[in-house]
């Protein structure tokens, strides 16, 4: 008898956005496979960086509060269709300059086995004022 797997949802999607908002790294992981990779927003490749594994991506994970120690998602908005999904959200942060950030970004999700493979991570950039 096979075993059903879970179907990814856009509450599951959620729950992955409150655990950012909590800034709870173990919550996090537990949403994603054993192999999982995160392309960041930013990086030298054309994907952004790229982290690959459970550690690598737990550590690019937690990189983001130390560079904004009050980061925030809001505003999230989740779309699932089959293996892959949308999170569209508004991230505030202050940086330890104390340089506010406010930007309109999105994440591309492909899932496998009711988890998170890749996330793939989008966000607007804004010039000075």
């Amino acid at each position: 008898m096979e075993t059903a797997v879970p179907e990814v949802t856009t509450e599951f999607l959620q729950a992955f956005a409150d655990a950012w908002n909590r800034h709870d790294v173990d919550a996090l992981m537990s949403f994603m496979t054993e192999d999982c990779v995160f392309e960041s927003s930013a990086g030298p490749d054309a994907c952004g960086a790229r982290y690959v594994g459970r550690e690598a991506v737990r550590a690019a994970f937690s990189d983001v509060w130390a560079v904004f120690p009050d980061a925030h998602w809001a505003d999230a908005r989740h779309c699932v269709q089959g293996d892959r999904g949308v999170s569209e959200w508004t991230f505030r942060g202050t940086r330890s300059d104390g340089s506010r950030v406010e930007v309109h970004g999105c994440d591309l999700f492909t899932f496998r086995a009711g988890k998170i493979l890749l996330k793939n991570s989008y966000r607007k950039n804004r010039t000075p004022s």
